[in-house]
């Protein structure tokens, strides 16, 4: 994988299958949870609303960062969130990091997607990455605790539905172009 700044690292072009995609969702998700739980101050440091528009790229290689978005147009992958450092002090610290780890949910969607779309996957394959990656908490479940309470099921019971029983499908993205960044909006339908 390439690691070139701004987050813009990208799966080889020879990696094509949905595990591929989701090694790099999860490594991703690695770093952004680590930037939101274990490295939060300095998370919280360089998030100087002084400064510029910021983002927080989650890097293949499970580390994190916050910089300006990438400066080609349009960017080589979707962008994450911009300006999460403006809203920093003005909110509570805990809801400040649970905004900024929803807007990585959905960044971290568009990013697994974009490479489901660029490496051709099909209505099969895009449902086994969804499906790998809806059995992973998300960002915002692990930094709320949301996690920990729903494997905490009572009597040792977990919600896992039987592989036979009826699957409730999701729409949940709806990308548009706003500022010169992609803002992904999670849109939580469930239909039949």
């Amino acid at each position: 994988m390439d690691g070139d700044g701004g987050g813009a690292g990208a799966l080889h072009h020879h990696t094509r299958s949905p595990e591929d995609v989701f090694r790099d969702f999860r490594a991703r998700r690695a770093g952004i949870v680590k930037a939101l739980t274990t490295d939060v101050e300095k998370f919280y440091q360089q998030c100087d609303p002084e400064k510029e528009n910021l983002c927080l790229y989650g890097l293949p290689n499970e580390t994190w960062e916050v910089t300006l978005p990438a400066e080609e147009v349009p960017p080589e992958l979707p962008e994450p969130a911009l300006g999460i450092n403006f809203a920093r002090d003005g909110m509570v610290e805990k809801d400040w990091l649970s905004l900024v780890a929803v807007h990585s949910d959905a960044w971290l969607l568009s990013v697994a997607f974009y490479f489901g779309a660029r490496f051709g996957f099909d209505k099969d394959a895009r449902r086994r990455l969804f499906t790998m990656i809806n059995n992973l908490p998300t960002v915002y479940e692990v930094v709320t605790g949301v996690a920990k309470k729903q494997s905490k099921a009572p009597n040792g019971s977990s919600k896992s539905s039987k592989p036979n029983s009826k699957v409730s499908k999701y729409l949940f993205l709806c990308l548009w172009l706003k500022s010169n960044a992609y803002v992904l909006h999670l849109i939580c339908i469930t239909c039949c």
